[in-house]
């Protein structure tokens, strides 16, 4: 029986991506799509908007990046304030319900289910792991009717520097003020990839990433791409070693960069393969 998630969209899983820039690009685009074609039950779409096409899998649905009409976006800020461009009126041809997906989360399970809860006007967001006390969805992943945000927009395109100073991130602006509230994803849909994924000090050492059963979405941080699990490096400026020789360098300035003892040594990861398994065209 078709939902009426689906329904609303004449019985097709809309899913979408945003790309501007050159951080991500092609190969971001296409292992998303890839990864949403073997984990989703057609009828679906995946619509990218983006300003540049080139080299993107030919089954993708481009368009634009809409509109934003916002001439000084913020400075000094730590959320995605370019995401605001889908909450216009309009986005391409589509309409109802959409999902929109990051580009560096790695999908690893069916999508479908998230378009079998709550209704067609609900805005829909997976929960924010890094703040568990409070009441905050994450837009990494997030379902939202096209059109129901405009009102997200216009208050941001009023005043783009307060409100980025206000709420800090895009996530915590769209949780407080969507039309009608925000509701969440079953918690245990949407994983943080350090946080429920990686094991504590001093178990990172000999265990492996775990995937948690009912996953179906990893989130990872930013400025930490699913590449580097794959490898095994904990951030951007990690190196990929094993245990041992991490360990023998924990007095070593230069390797610690700053970091104090303990942060150093819960900050290691083992090499993660099944990251690499469906992190992949």
């Amino acid at each position: 029986m078709t939902s009426a998630v689906l329904a609303a969209s004449g019985g097709v899983k809309q899913v979408i991506c945003i790309s501007w820039g050159t951080k991500y690009g092609a190969p971001f685009i296409n292992r998303l799509y890839a990864m949403v074609k073997r984990n989703i039950t057609p009828p679906f779409t995946f619509t990218c908007f983006t300003d540049d096409r080139a080299g993107l899998n030919p089954e993708i649905l481009c368009e634009d990046l809409p509109p934003l009409d916002v001439e000084n976006m913020p400075v000094r800020t730590k959320g995605i304030w370019p995401k605001g461009r889908l909450w216009g009126p309009k986005l391409g041809s589509l309409s109802g319900p959409v999902l929109f997906l990051d580009l560096d989360l790695v999908i690893v399970g069916s999508l479908d289910s998230f378009f079998e809860v709550g209704e067609p006007d609900d805005v829909i967001l997976s929960r924010n792991q890094t703040t568990p006390f409070e009441r905050l969805g994450q837009t990494s992943l997030f379902r939202f009717p096209v059109g129901k945000l405009v009102p997200l927009q216009e208050t941001f395109r009023a005043d783009p520097q307060g409100v980025a100073d206000k709420y800090e991130f895009e996530q915590r602006f769209v949780t407080r003020n969507a039309p009608g509230g925000a509701t969440f994803f079953p918690r245990r849909w949407v994983l943080h990839f350090r946080q429920d994924c990686r094991w504590p000090f001093p178990l990172n050492y000999f265990l492996t990433p775990r995937l948690p059963a009912n996953a179906r979405v990893i989130l990872f941080p930013r400025d930490f791409h699913p590449q580097f699990a794959v490898e095994g490096r904990f951030g951007l400026k990690g190196r990929a070693a094993p245990p041992l020789d991490h360990i023998s360098h924990m007095f070593d300035p230069e390797r610690r960069r700053n970091k104090s003892l303990f942060r150093y040594l819960r900050h290691y990861i083992r090499p993660t393969p099944w990251v690499a398994d469906h992190w992949r065209e």
